[in-house]
């Protein structure tokens, strides 16, 4: 346990990571906005933090892992509303999308999973704890704000201090504020606006400003003071930032340990976004490749690294998953327990406890591979096999995968392309223009499956073997 060293975004360096409770750990990522698909990015965010609480878990650790839903907004409501629809009709259709796109890529369900409009009472007791201590104000408007400059940490997070902020640059100037930087707490309602959000409380009806959430949903499930916050790069400034002034300011202690957060996708480098309108979701880009390659292409990157999104990089991922999966198919693991003492493993279990770099132990699976192909050793076998587990790939029977099968299809039914049936009545047309010599339409056939995407091996002793290319 005690091996384990994470970057820490506060102290701007790796630390060795010690919990607050020794053999617990508690963690919280920020989770969706669930007023549209998820795209890759936010994908990202699920199979890093999903990878982290595995390596953890693996690690002994009793893992608490909080990732929560937005489910109040004013994007929701404003789609809301454009839809025709309720808020709670629009989120539930969307939470269910993000459940099944998470599902697909291989993410496990957190261990709590809250939604924002559950926990109003909590922030509405976190803000009246601000107000009193000097911190929070109900302006002109009828909005209740955070007064940044009177918190003396503010940003010791992101680094940037309160001199370089300009008005405009992050928050719209609201003449209700005292300072152009302070930030909503509690949004006073407008009349337009649905019954559904909006709560009572003693600074009039309204609802919850976006930070107030996860500070309250946090503190309520993890307490106080907590050992890993994660999110996406774009959130250490001014999400995080405006947490950890919220907390820390309504109770006057350290609010989170290790800051974590995940680099973007780019695509023509620039961060794949809503608001930019370059962004692929999740639902698009499986339609065109297997959810464990999309897995395996986030995964094999450094999860604080720029991640760039082309269908070239995808391709590769999905060659170099091939390679993995073929090895498995020519050998059988010997069902044993992963030995951690073995070379690989010791070198993938050294990799993933220097801040989870799973390039280098993703390289150890590689090498593993290469000896099973070499030496057909099914103890090899079973480390490739266990210690891909360890991060949630090679799940699958490699058939399964190289034929292109989708999990829980009916019948072995292909992703895309050629149905199996349709495979093998070509591949049986071609052995026998073979045994009657007509070798020309044997190529034919052969060449027109891989125009098709279908790669065949022939074996000795006649058999014809195929994957998907």
């Amino acid at each position: 346990m005690s091996d384990l060293k994470i970057y820490n975004t506060l102290a701007r360096e790796k630390q060795p990571f010690s919990p607050i409770e020794p053999g617990k750990v508690r963690m919280y990522v920020c989770g969706m906005t669930v007023y549209d698909y998820c795209h890759l990015g936010h994908g990202r965010v699920m199979v890093v933090f999903d990878m982290v609480q595995r390596w953890l878990r693996q690690s002994g650790f009793e893992v608490t892992y909080v990732r929560n839903i937005t489910d109040i907004d004013d994007k929701i409501i404003k789609r809301a509303v454009e839809n025709g629809e309720t808020i709670s009709q629009l989120t539930t259709r969307f939470i269910q999308a993000m459940d099944e796109d998470a599902a697909a890529l291989g993410v496990q369900k957190p261990d709590l999973e809250p939604r924002a409009t559950a926990f109003v009472p909590q922030m509405l007791g976190l803000i009246d704890k601000l107000e009193r201590n000097g911190l929070a104000y109900q302006a002109s408007d009828g909005d209740v704000n955070y007064s940044v400059r009177d918190f003396a940490g503010y940003g010791k997070l992101s680094g940037k201090s309160l001199d370089d902020l300009r008005a405009g640059e992050r928050v719209d100037v609201n003449l209700g504020k005292r300072d152009p930087l302070d930030f909503v707490l509690w949004k006073a309602s407008k009349q337009a606006e649905p019954d559904e959000v909006k709560w009572d409380s003693r600074w009039g009806q309204g609802r919850p400003g976006w930070h107030i959430e996860c500070s309250a949903m946090a503190e309520h499930l993890l307490g106080e003071q907590f050992d890993i916050h994660g999110g996406g790069q774009d959130l250490q400034f001014p999400h995080h930032e405006n947490e950890i002034a919220q907390s820390e300011g309504a109770h006057g202690h350290q609010f989170v340990n290790y800051w974590m957060h995940n680099g973007f996708i780019r695509i023509d480098n620039e961060k794949m976004s809503k608001s930019l309108g370059n962004f692929f979701t999740i639902r698009d880009v499986l339609k065109n490749y297997d959810p464990e390659v999309v897995r395996f292409f986030i995964l094999r990157a450094h999860y604080r690294s720029q991640l760039n999104y082309a269908d070239a990089h995808l391709d590769d991922a999905k060659h170099a998953l091939t390679r993995l999966y073929t090895a498995l198919k020519e050998v059988a693991a010997d069902g044993l327990a992963l030995d951690w003492s073995e070379t690989h493993a010791a070198r993938f279990a050294e990799a993933m406890n220097d801040d989870f770099n799973t390039p280098i132990a993703i390289s150890a699976l590689f090498d593993l591979a290469n000896e099973v192909n070499k030496t057909k050793s099914p103890i090899l076998a079973r480390q490739l096999l266990g210690l891909a587990g360890v991060i949630g790939l090679l799940g699958r029977h490699p058939e399964d995968f190289l034929k292109g099968r989708v999990a829980g299809g009916d019948d072995g039914v292909a992703q895309a392309g050629l149905s199996e049936q349709d495979i093998q009545l070509k591949i049986a047309a071609r052995l026998a223009a073979k045994n009657a010599k007509d070798f020309s339409a044997a190529d034919k056939i052969r060449a027109e499956l891989l125009a098709d995407g279908v790669l065949l091996e022939d074996k000795p002793g006649g058999q014809t073997e195929w994957r998907r290319a």
